[in-house]
């Protein structure tokens, strides 16, 4: 793969598009840890109903993502993306166990038993999701650029989804045997989440590859960038 030199003008343009990339990459990452206590239920086309966490909607989008920035900008750009998304979590796991630890007054519209019931799983929630997020968003971005170079930057699909599936069922695996060692989920439900969590995982992926296209193509065509060509951020 071939490393695009830029202008200042366009440097600038692309780092915006890599800051507003990994805002959306971190928010997705920290509101997944954050909601995932309510789950619910979800008819496909009368074909299957899905039972999962709430937690798991805006977590594929972390992973189409980093699919981008591993396209465009390249491995090490997604990795630093990666590392970033690992410090949001702990600071917003430390934020709520501070707002956990101080009292509520007698008046407060959520008292500490409401917010404890929902927020009070966050800490094993995080440290679980964190395990397993680390070793599927890395497994990912290896993956992903492992086909890259097998297929010359060519087969976008090809290699946006490989990578996702095999990365989205290690992260769904790990994680559900992390809360249920942890006592947060029954070991009973462990079979039927994980088969729920990593189907609609790859449904997700599967769905969102013409978005990947788009972006990819959008912004190649903004840079003039040929077929498997990355930017050069680095000064």
């Amino acid at each position: 793969m071939y490393k695009t030199s830029l202008s200042l003008k366009d440097k600038k343009v692309a780092y915006q598009i890599y800051l507003i990339l990994g805002a959306l990459f971190i928010s997705s990452l920290v509101v997944s840890n954050l909601i995932f206590q309510k789950f619910f239920y979800w008819d496909f086309l009368g074909m299957y109903t899905f039972e999962i966490s709430v937690g798991i909607l805006p977590y594929p989008i972390t992973f189409l993502i980093t699919d981008i920035i591993s396209e465009i900008f390249g491995k090490k750009k997604a990795n630093q993306i990666v590392t970033a998304g690992i410090f949001a979590s702990f600071f917003s796991l430390l934020i709520v166990f501070i707002a956990s630890a101080v009292p509520a007054t007698a008046w407060s519209p959520i008292n500490d038993t409401i917010f404890n019931q929902v927020f009070g799983a966050t800490v094993v929630a995080v440290l679980a999701s964190m395990m397993a997020y680390l070793f599927a968003q890395y497994i990912d971005i290896q993956i992903f650029h492992f086909w890259k170079r097998i297929t010359k930057g060519r087969h976008l699909w090809l290699r946006n989804n490989f990578s996702t599936f095999s990365s989205q069922f290690i992260d769904t695996f790990t994680v559900l045997l992390l809360l249920c060692f942890a006592g947060v989920i029954d070991w009973e439900r462990f079979g039927i989440l994980l088969l729920n969590g990593f189907l609609f995982k790859v449904l997700v992926a599967a769905l969102d590859t013409p978005i990947l296209y788009l972006c990819v193509y959008a912004i190649r065509r903004r840079f003039r960038l040929k077929q498997g060509d990355e930017l050069a951020l680095e000064i």
